[in-house]
């Protein structure tokens, strides 16, 4: 039994008692969330290493689109679905990677993911098929789901609520940077080594990666969870069949099956919600963290967030090649103002974030992001000058800026700790839902625009890395990708929307605005 030894409480009990091992409840209450290093930046900074590659690789493909079409043989809806598969493989495990961190620990989860994200990118870069290409992208959309959401529960986890909007600026400079810098860094890699080496540059940087999470990143405490895997099933099942019908309708002319999987997947989401609700031991979502109203809204505005960003690069990419001629490095160079503003207003939105309320910073954010798109859209015609796309890119990227991390930060302020992982789970499986969803509307929105303004023509493989000859084609072309465009423009007047329903923080570090 050994000597008795009083409790937290003042009371005398058995040693051997004091061994036992404590609920969720308790584990949360006495299980110090700091690590032992009194700055957790140095973690931070491992931390953002890996998520930076993860992001990176839902935008890298979309300037080497025209390339893969014309070296695989494939078609623009194929290519989407290298980005699709990527994200539908991504988003389904991300609610249960959530809590297995917190079960079995998030660093040893965030190995683990990166381990298998970086051997995945070297197999997509020696596939030599469409087919092939896309399992392999499944395989290391599975090693990004165990990334994501550690990253975002060991900050909530390691910085004091009064810090953790600095710290998320960086996580969320890194997010909206890594949605730039995939196409940049893709137009370059494509040009000069060839578009394999898109994923050939994962390996050396998960390996650096990799020992720096395992130097820097602090070992947690592991609370204990039960799994709802019947959840899980559910909610693949459901995102499969939507997303797979939304991106083949068009091109399978909406035959009667495809309506069918998009109808049963809706069915199948609404079954996995009322078992989410009846689900009395452990959910695979805790609806009851919906009732902060911080929390739902900003589900919503990162899910348009993930839409927008899935959905903005094909249009936009393949019409700088296809209209104007652009290399994929130049097409790429188009996008540096955007992370270039992410950058260099990540420190000043961070501040802001830990002051202001949170209505009024992403407010902003959205604004100016409806106004950067919309203007984008409007430029993508035939002779229009670099500077004035410049201009609008600029206003988006500054409108990225002051969403990303705020949103990320506001989501997570009143979380209860025990419940860290459920929610960053549920916040970065809901922003893929929307990338998902997204690639799958832009695939369909390109098609139907192509097949309206070209019928026949460009959309299996006449979009490919050469410039368009003929004046006229390429103005139909403008057309369509500039229509196309339009809709993550729309979609963000929904993020404006929701944003004015946040209210002001429990737990905040600021102490005014609006």
């Amino acid at each position: 039994m050994g000597e008795p030894r009083r409790n937290s409480t003042g009371l005398i009990v058995p040693a051997r008692v004091l061994s036992v091992p404590v609920t969720q409840t308790e584990a949360v209450a006495t299980a110090p969330e700091q690590p032992t290093q009194s700055n957790p930046w140095p973690a931070l900074f491992a931390l953002v290493l890996g998520f930076f590659m993860i992001l990176v690789d839902l935008t890298i493909v979309t300037v080497a689109t025209p390339t893969i079409i014309e070296k695989l043989h494939a078609s623009v809806n194929d290519v989407v679905w290298v980005s699709s598969a990527y994200m539908l493989a991504y988003a389904v495990p991300v609610l249960i990677t959530g809590r297995l961190g917190d079960r079995y620990g998030s660093k040893y989860l965030y190995l683990i993911g990166l381990t298998v994200f970086t051997i995945a990118s070297l197999w997509c870069g020696l596939t030599n098929s469409i087919g092939m290409l896309i399992v392999a992208r499944v395989v290391q959309g599975l090693g990004a789901s165990m990334i994501t959401p550690q990253t975002m529960a060991i900050i909530t986890r390691i910085f004091p609520a009064s810090d953790r909007g600095k710290a998320m600026a960086v996580w969320g400079a890194t997010a909206g940077v890594a949605m730039m810098v995939g196409p940049v860094l893709g137009g370059v890699l494509t040009d000069s080594l060839g578009w394999e080496w898109i994923f050939f540059i994962n390996v050396p940087v998960g390996v650096i990666g990799f020992v720096m999470a395992v130097r820097l990143v602090p070992k947690l405490p592991t609370h204990q969870h039960s799994f709802d895997w019947l959840g899980v099933a559910l909610s693949g099942v459901g995102l499969f069949l939507l997303a797979f019908g939304i991106q083949e309708g068009h091109d399978k002319h909406w035959a009667g099956w495809i309506i069918a999987m998009i109808v049963g997947g809706v069915a199948v989401l609404v079954l996995f919600v009322w078992w989410q609700a009846r689900n009395r031991r452990e959910p695979l979502v805790p609806l009851s963290l919906f009732r902060d109203r911080n929390f739902s809204v900003s589900n919503l505005a990162i899910t348009v967030m993930g839409f927008v960003g899935a959905s903005m690069g094909f249009p936009l990419m393949i019409w700088a090649q296809a209209v104007r001629g652009d290399s994929p490095t130049q097409a790429a160079l188009l996008m540096i103002p955007m992370a270039v503003m992410s950058l260099v207003l990540a420190r000043f939105v961070g501040n802001l974030t830990d002051r202001l309320h949170p209505r009024l910073v992403v407010g902003v954010g959205f604004g100016f992001s409806i106004v950067g798109m919309f203007g984008l859209a409007s430029q993508l015609r035939v002779g229009s000058p670099v500077w004035e796309l410049t201009i609008f890119l600029v206003i988006l990227g500054t409108g990225n800026a002051f969403i990303w991390a705020p949103t990320a930060a506001t989501a997570t302020r009143n979380l209860p700790m025990h419940l860290a992982g459920a929610g960053s789970g549920i916040y970065n499986a809901v922003r893929q839902v929307g990338s998902v969803v997204g690639s799958a509307a832009i695939a369909v929105m390109m098609d139907s625009r192509i097949a309206h303004y070209l019928p026949g023509a460009a959309a299996h493989g006449d979009a490919g890395a050469a410039k368009i000859p003929d004046p006229h084609v390429a103005a139909l072309f403008s057309k369509a990708m500039q229509q196309s465009l339009m809709l993550p423009a729309a979609i963000y007047i929904l993020g404006l929307v929701a944003v004015f329903w946040y209210e002001r923080p429990k737990h905040s570090g600021y102490g005014g605005g609006a």
